[in-house]
């Protein structure tokens, strides 16, 4: 998918299911559940036991959605990743040799970004949009919106501390999308296999973000 488009598209859908497993095959239980649900976006992280034969398998099984990865700290992973067939690319932090291959290979790219200097940096060096990371860190909501006054061209996705609660409020203080882990997945409905209520969870916050 063009990087324009990917972005383009994700403004409308707003949500990016993150999913870290050891278990391959619960990272796969896992994105099911979340397709069901309607999350279009889903991430892979590179440190799931054997991301790129899952990221390969789900774009075979799920077309119409975007697999992508994150995770990926350095040029070797990243390259690993497009080979693998990821759609997009997510790293914790900014790198700007890793943002030039993935924009020389046409995949959108997401780095992490603490501090204005390395969003404006991530963001001069290609980035498709950029990724406000620990956002629970940096003071939640209230930081993001206060970045949109001088950098409010600049498209910002935070996670690390997005929940169901709150996904809302970052989409209203001008994140054109959040990136959410562990609320999508309660440990106890993963344990016990129960891909159904999972499925719900990601149903009632994509309706919740889409709607106005």
């Amino acid at each position: 998918m063009e990087r324009l488009t990917w972005l383009s598209l994700l403004k409308t859908r707003r949500a990016i299911a993150v999913i870290r497993s050891d278990d391959r095959e619960m990272a796969w239980q896992m994105a099911q559940a979340v397709a069901k649900g309607g999350i279009e976006f889903i991430e892979i992280t590179w440190n799931t036991e054997k991301s790129g034969e899952l990221i390969s398998q789900l774009r075979w099984e799920l077309p119409e959605f975007s697999i992508g990865t994150g995770t990926l700290l350095n040029l070797e992973q990243l390259q690993e990743a497009i080979a693998c067939g990821a759609q997009f690319l997510f790293t914790p932090h900014t790198d700007v040799a890793m943002i030039k291959a993935a924009v020389d290979a046409g995949v959108p790219i997401v780095p992490g970004a603490f501090s204005p200097t390395e969003i404006v940096t991530a963001w001069q060096a290609g980035a498709t949009c950029v990724k406000v990371f620990p956002i629970s860190s940096l003071g939640g909501a209230a930081y993001l919106k206060a970045l949109q006054g001088p950098l409010g061209e600049i498209p910002l996705i935070p996670t690390g501390g997005v929940t169901l609660d709150n996904a809302k409020v970052f989409i209203d203080a001008g994140a054109i999308a959040v990136g959410l882990a562990g609320d999508l997945f309660p440990k106890d409905l993963v344990a016990n296999g129960h891909w159904e209520a999972i499925a719900e969870i990601a149903r009632t916050l994509t309706q919740n973000l889409t709607t106005s």
